[in-house]
């Protein structure tokens, strides 16, 4: 079992605290750090590695959710730009990165945030005090919830 499926077993159980809403093709949850606050994860309810591996019309609904959920998480929090990808290399399991993007956000790490979110160096994305506290995990689920039912329908 992957990591990714590991926590939607979670989310079932209802074990997992970042579990935001679950919908027709996936489970949004708010990532476990916050270095870009409201980043937010999109995860496929079916365990495959590439777009291309699903059935047309789920892969098509699977985008459109997660176009929803990006509207949801810009909204949410305030976001000047977002930045969308699904990458896999190390969770080969389908999932979305939502990352609200805003001015100064890299601190120091690129041109005035006008890098990609990886410039960041990885131990520092995930640092302790990157972690999502409980106070903060609530809020940012509550903001994202409110946003999610003004854009699915």
């Amino acid at each position: 079992m992957c990591l990714i499926c590991d926590r939607i077993e979670l989310i079932k159980t209802g074990d997992n605290p970042y579990f935001v809403r679950e919908l027709e093709t996936g489970y949004v949850v708010i990532g476990d750090h916050q270095y870009f606050e409201g980043y937010t994860l999109f995860l496929a309810k079916e365990h495959v590695t590439e777009l291309h591996h699903m059935e047309v019309p789920v892969k098509l609904r699977f985008l459109e959710e997660m176009s929803l959920v990006q509207e949801a998480v810009s909204k949410a929090f305030s976001a000047q730009k977002m930045n969308v990808e699904l990458l896999g290399n190390g969770d080969a399991h389908a999932h979305w990165h939502i990352f609200p993007r805003r001015e100064g956000d890299m601190k120091g790490h690129g041109l005035n945030g006008r890098g990609p979110v990886w410039w960041v160096p990885w131990e520092e994305m995930v640092a302790e005090d990157c972690q999502v506290q409980s106070q903060q995990l609530e809020h940012l689920i509550q903001s994202l919830s409110v946003e999610l039912d003004k854009v699915i329908v």
